[in-house]
């Protein structure tokens, strides 16, 4: 994960240079190279596959959309705590490495300073992920100028006291020192790990080298050539590789990740004999596939003029298609007693560092953080939920925004969705966020009216393979509409049909609405 998505040509050039291939939408490989050296001449241009930041599905390679400063740091717990997950639930006698994978994210000073790395750093160290390593890019640089400008945290304390295990790379270029650092983290089996690596912004450029002029612009041609003569470079090539160097990386990292991939599915391949049933799991959930039977027993609810609130209709449709997807995972940022999500079924659990098998999610009151693990979940392909107060949806739009970029169908449950929500007054309650949520592009919103369009919602829900989607849901009860009277609730999967209609004439007034 490259968290500091600004210096994303740090991550093309290896893609190009390790000659990563590109994977279209249906997981098929057609052959050609990720990262060409034509799309990195056009970096930052229209339909480049290098684009300004990293954009997953649109650069093989890339494993996660980054830009926004903290969120790849965010979305690598998520990642993380899926991996805990799919080996508590998938890891078997003679298969104790089938899911084994560690996740590390780079990160820089500006992920330092913005909030949701504060957020994720502290679950991650409560939750004692220690496949997880963040690497800190520490340089001391931002746009406006040095750090000590606007920031003086000593990280290394902050994350001791976040329950991480902090080691210290004093010089970027001392490959000894940060082997050892790596050894470190792959050494650790009780918590994540910062490696604070200290370096020079700019490093070799004799006059922007540790000044801002090497962050936010482009070191021109003078500059450029003079950067080169340090290097022993010929100042006179431009996108040059050396002779030998796509050998290097064919037979150093290419190899090690092809034989890496072909030892898994080898090993996937023994595993389906021995587990035939949780192979099969395995192979519906990376191909965005639901189970056979995922929505029987789903309820249905009667006429009724005093009805339930449209959260309460949800708890009862949640908990009986979350028995039916063994990996329909999540939770609330400190609210699933009012927003009625959690899983109440036998063995559903609490996942916890001392049990990562369990698919009841605690975020804590960090709405944003939670909105970027639920990406990394979903990354992992996972089917997670976060769920929250509507008018919190502030708090984790940054986060909700790429949901929607990265087409993951993540699903967001939002109760108390009017100002009809009790005694908590004006600043809970939610007026101009439905029109936010349905003006994002790619992001699917659906405020059921009664019981029964819940059920119809999450029916359309759980299908999305490539959206992610918004259920808005009441606090107040509301009537259950008698479906023999009034239209079918499943016309709600057509975004919008007739309740009730003129018999035989025009209407004089036509009546729109949603929700509560």
């Amino acid at each position: 994960v490259l968290s500091m998505g600004h210096a994303s040509m740090l991550l093309y050039s290896l893609l190009h240079l390790t000659e990563v291939r590109a994977v279209n939408k249906d997981y098929e490989t057609p052959g050609e190279v990720s990262v060409p050296l034509d799309s990195i001449k056009s970096f930052r241009q229209l339909d480049s596959r290098c684009p300004g930041h990293p954009e997953y599905r649109w650069t093989s390679g890339v494993e996660t959309t980054t830009g926004p400063l903290g969120q790849g740091v965010a979305t690598s717990v998520g990642m993380a705590s899926a991996r805990q997950w799919l080996a508590a639930r998938y890891n078997r006698p003679g298969f104790e490495n089938l899911f084994d994978f560690n996740v590390y994210a780079m990160c820089g000073d500006g992920c330092m300073m913005e909030g949701i790395s504060n957020e994720a750093a502290s679950l991650a160290g409560h939750l004692r992920l220690s496949n997880l390593c963040w690497i800190y890019d520490n340089n001391h640089i931002t746009i406006e100028g040095n750090t000590s400008l606007a920031f003086s945290d000593d990280v290394a304390t902050r994350f001791i006291g976040y329950g991480w295990n902090v080691t210290r790379v004093g010089d970027a270029n001392d490959l000894d020192m940060l082997c050892r650092a790596f050894d470190t983290f792959l050494s650790t089996n009780d918590r994540p790990t910062l490696i604070i690596v200290d370096s020079h912004i700019g490093y070799g450029a004799p006059n922007k080298q540790d000044t801002s002029g090497a962050h936010g612009e482009a070191l021109g041609e003078d500059e450029i050539r003079l950067a080169k003569r340090n290097y022993g470079w010929p100042e006179d090539k431009k996108f040059y590789v050396p002779d030998g160097v796509y050998d290097h990386f064919r037979q150093g990292i290419g190899r090690r990740g092809k034989q890496l991939r072909d030892d898994w599915f080898t090993q996937i391949g023994e595993y389906r004999k021995h587990y035939p049933e949780l192979a099969e799991e395995l192979f519906r959930m990376q191909h965005r596939q639901l189970p056979e039977g995922w929505d029987r027993n789903l309820p249905e609810f009667p006429a009724d003029p005093k009805g339930l609130a449209t959260r309460e209709s949800s708890a009862k449709v949640l908990n009986a298609v979350a028995k039916n997807i063994p990996w329909f995972i999540g939770g609330a940022a400190d609210l699933a007693p009012s927003t009625k999500t959690r899983l109440t079924f036998e063995d559903a659990g609490d996942f916890s560092a001392e049990n990562y098998a369990g698919r009841n999610f605690h975020f804590g009151i960090r709405e944003h953080a939670m909105g970027a693990i639920v990406n990394g979940m979903s990354l992992v392909k996972v089917r997670p939920f976060g769920s929250g107060f509507f008018t919190f949806v502030d708090y984790m739009r940054g986060s909700l925004r790429l949901s929607a970029l990265m087409e993951l169908p993540v699903i967001y449950v939002f109760t108390h969705d009017s100002i009809g929500l009790g005694e908590d007054g004006p600043t809970h309650q939610p007026i101009e966020h439905l029109a936010h949520m349905r003006s994002m592009p790619g992001l699917i919103v659906i405020r059921p009216a009664d019981a029964n369009e819940v059920t119809e919602a999450w029916k359309v829900i759980l299908q999305l393979h490539h959206a992610p989607a918004v259920l808005v849901l009441c606090r107040q009860s509301v009537p259950t509409i008698d479906r023999a009277k009034y239209g079918p609730a499943a016309g709600l999967t057509r975004g919008a049909y007739v309740l009730t209609d003129t018999s035989g004439t025009d209407p004089e007034v036509i009546l729109i609405g949603t929700g509560s």
